[in-house]
């Protein structure tokens, strides 16, 4: 699947960090809104227990498609 075709509550991955979010490249969220010409997403970034951890605009070059051979990682998210 290619980022064009990213479409809203698909899970992606973060490519770049998002350092004053307190994000990193790997991190999993779900698309909430899709920008015109998908030029760029809303993506909800959660905690494991379901706590929005972040909301962020993130343009359509720092973000992909999940892959079926891919599996999540755990990490600490960095409290600001």
């Amino acid at each position: 699947m290619s980022d064009a075709m990213i479409r809203e509550h698909d899970t992606v991955v973060l490519t770049a960090p998002i350092p004053e979010r307190g994000l990193e490249a790997g991190d999993v969220g779900a698309v909430v809104h899709v920008y015109p010409g998908a030029a760029a997403f809303e993506v909800e970034f959660t905690t494991l227990s379901g706590k929005t951890a972040a909301v962020v605009t993130v343009p359509a070059g720092r973000i992909r498609s999940v892959t079926k051979t891919e599996i999540p990682h755990a990490r600490e998210l960095a409290l600001h």
